[in-house]
Parts: C-alpha cells; sequence; structure tokens
C-alpha cells in the first residue's frame, strides 16, 4: 500500500487536518454524543474508547502512512468531526484498499459538509495519492451516507458482513470513472 502522506486539505467550509493528541477532549465530546457513532455501535463512545480511537488513528500514520483527519469548520474553528482516507482493516476481505470515510457531529449533517469532506479527501487520493480505487462502506440503514456515496460516484461492489456480524455495503469509485465525472463537470 503507497503511503499518501497525511495532507492538510481546504474546502469552502472546511479543513481536513491530521489530528494531534491536543485533540483528544474535542474528540471526546463528538463521540460522546450518541448518534455520532450510532452506526456501527449504536451507542456513543467513552472517554477511555475515544483515547484508543485516537492512538490508533496516530499509530496508523505511521503504519499506513496515511488516515482520517480532524475535520474543523473554517468559519468557527471548531472540531465538528472527522473525514479521510484509511486503510479498511476491520474487513480484511476487501484489502488491499483505501476508504473514504466521514462522521460529524449532528448540528453539521445535512449541509453538504460530508459531501465536501469526502470530495476534497477522494480527489487528493487519485491526484497525489495516485490511488487507482477507493472504496466507501456502510450499513443500508444509513441512508444519508449512501446518498453521499451517490454523489460522489461510488457505486456498489458487494454487500458482506462486518466485523459485529452487520450487514455492510461496500461500494467503490475507480480512478477512471472519476476523472470521468471531473471532465464532465
Amino acid at each position: 500500500m503507497a503511503h499518501l502522506g497525511i495532507p492538510t486539505l481546504t474546502t469552502e467550509r472546511l479543513v481536513l487536518r491530521p489530528f494531534g493528541p491536543e485533540d483528544l477532549d474535542g474528540l471526546v465530546e463528538l463521540h460522546a454524543e450518541e448518534s455520532f457513532w450510532w452506526y456501527p455501535l449504536r451507542s456513543a463512545m467513552s472517554a477511555a474508547a475515544t483515547a484508543a480511537f485516537l492512538g490508533r488513528v496516530l499509530e496508523l500514520y505511521r503504519s499506513d502512512g496515511f488516515g482520517l483527519e480532524a475535520v474543523v469548520e473554517r468559519a468557527s474553528g471548531s472540531l465538528i468531526g472527522w473525514a479521510g482516507l484509511a486503510v479498511p482493516h476491520f474487513l480484511p476481505e476487501v484489502l488491499p484498499a483505501v476508504e473514504v470515510g466521514w462522521r460529524l457531529a449532528g448540528p453539521y449533517r445535512r449541509r453538504g459538509l460530508a459531501t465536501e469532506a469526502g470530495a476534497a479527501a477522494v480527489d487528493f487520493g487519485f491526484t497525489s495519492g495516485g490511488l487507482e480505487r477507493i472504496v466507501s462502506i456502510y450499513e443500508p440503514e444509513n441512508v444519508a451516507s449512501g446518498r453521499v456515496m451517490e454523489k460522489l460516484g461510488f457505486t456498489l461492489e458487494r454487500t458482506t458482513r462486518g466485523p459485529r456480524g452487520e450487514e455492510v455495503v461496500v461500494t467503490e469509485l475507480p480512478r477512471d470513472r472519476w476523472a470521468e465525472r471531473r471532465r464532465d463537470g
């Protein structure tokens, strides 16, 4: 797997930047929101589990060379979620692969921000990252994430079971389809 690097990406309304240990308090607040982790946990995440999550993200920066990034609202400077590219180690049957994903705090949903963050990560993956294919994975009940994937041009690759036995849909976007969509504007 190529080491993509951990960029800072800026969009109209967002900054995606690497996480650091100083982000723990903001993440604890985000992860305490039950809806933030509804898929797949069906509950909030504890402060201890959030610390372990951040530790894994930082370790994956070292081992994979890239990973999920903090999503900061440009207007306020607030941490509002996370998004980006990561290896979906939790679903070995799709490997080797790079996944784009996102999670946003409740007040920032249904405003096009997940699509904006996802598009920035996908563009980076296909341009600077040199990827040939990106996947995105969701539970069928998570209709909103499925819609974001459709907007980004992802199509069904397979349906399978996730690590907790839940049904998951794996979507994919090959580089040629991404390039065609960009040309067609």
